[in-house]
């Protein structure tokens, strides 16, 4: 018996699903149910059952679960320590986000860090906040990376960057003429947000509510692309990190207004369980995030490193206005210039 065989086993038992196990292993669906085939002939006893939820283990199955769970952690421990002696950075790296920043935030980085350690396989997935620190502790994802974090003692938290939180409207809507908007002139304004239980929902109410607006939501989402396209429709504003609207304003199916009371932000972080052994790829990916030159859109380092493109982008912004109005400003001199020649013309053919 291999112990990859028994990780799997235990992928199983831990998500409840053949097919997530396979993924997290790179292998097939049919190999990761050959390889419990064997497990039941070897132990002349089923291992597993078809539950509402996904499969479970039987009692049996339990008992090696429990069992397996301890040697295949030891085994992982002692290929890091070996991987590390020999300067080795590969393996598999299992890191649990929200859409926001899975999306918006972390491709450059994966990119980079791709890059740098070819060896590795990075997996990601898209989970709620809460199943993010519920998958640390578990043990069932390497690290997490979430918005607002949120301080539990079973959690190390390092900060990562903030984003620049924007108003988006529709470019038909009155408030799409103006750069700016007051926080208070949002008052009886409908709104698409997140789902009340997610963070970044929790912080925008805050904000609306420090400035004296009660928030009317038309509709609730838990992902930021179903929000931007609701929003693109008419169906109300929405508070968003700037970062994850670049593409749909650049295009014009948005238009985001920043805060004339100055800059929100919201927090990002990287979690990892307490006490747990990182390996040198999960180490380095740490690393990649939280020393890489990348300038992401909307954000800023957490030590101010992101001011200066941050300020250049409103710069840009700002310039790209600029022009427009000289070139607005100019095509209406022109066509002046050309009605008055026109005038001009026609009295001399009248004389």
């Amino acid at each position: 018996m291999h112990i990859e065989t028994l990780k799997v086993f235990c992928d199983i038992i831990e998500s409840g699903s053949v097919s997530y196990a396979a993924s997290q292993n790179f292998v097939t669906q049919s190999a990761v149910s050959q390889q419990v085939r064997s497990l039941e002939e070897k132990y002349e006893c089923r291992l597993l059952e078809r539950a509402r939820a996904g499969v479970k283990p039987t009692p049996a199955g339990q008992i090696l679960y429990n069992s397996s769970k301890e040697i295949v952690r030891r085994f992982m421990e002692l290929e890091n320590r070996l991987r590390e002696i020999g300067s080795v950075v590969a393996g598999s790296i299992r890191v649990g986000t929200v859409y926001s920043v899975g999306l918006h935030e972390l491709p450059p980085y994966l990119t980079e860090f791709l890059r740098t350690y070819p060896q590795v396989n990075v997996h990601l997935e898209y989970l709620r906040s809460n199943k993010i620190y519920e998958d640390l502790v578990e043990g069932k994802i390497d690290l997490g990376v979430v918005a607002y974090p949120a301080k539990r003692s079973q959690i190390v938290t390092i900060a990562f960057r903030h984003d620049e939180l924007v108003l988006v409207v529709p470019p038909d809507d009155p408030l799409a003429k103006h750069n700016k908007v007051s926080v208070s002139a949002l008052v009886g304004q409908k709104f698409v947000g997140y789902e009340r239980d997610i963070a970044t929902r929790k912080a925008s109410d805050r904000i609306l509510r420090d400035y004296g607006v009660k928030p009317q939501y038309t509709m609730e989402f838990d992902n930021i692309e179903t929000i931007k396209r609701a929003v693109e429709i008419g169906q109300g504003v929405a508070i968003v990190p700037l970062s994850t609207v670049e593409h749909e304003t650049t295009r014009g199916s948005l238009k985001m207004l920043e805060f004339a009371e100055g800059t929100f932000t919201r927090p990002l972080a990287i979690i990892y369980k307490r006490g747990r052994e990182l390996s040198p790829a999960v180490r380095k990916f740490v690393e990649v995030l939280t020393t890489a030159k990348i300038h992401s859109p909307g954000t800023r380092a957490e030590k101010g490193e992101g001011n200066n493109s941050r300020n250049e982008a409103r710069a840009e912004r700002a310039d790209k206005s600029d022009r427009a109005d000289k070139s607005e400003k100019a095509d209406k001199s022109e066509r002046t210039d050309k009605s008055e020649r026109t005038d001009k013309a026609e009295r001399a053919e009248r004389a």
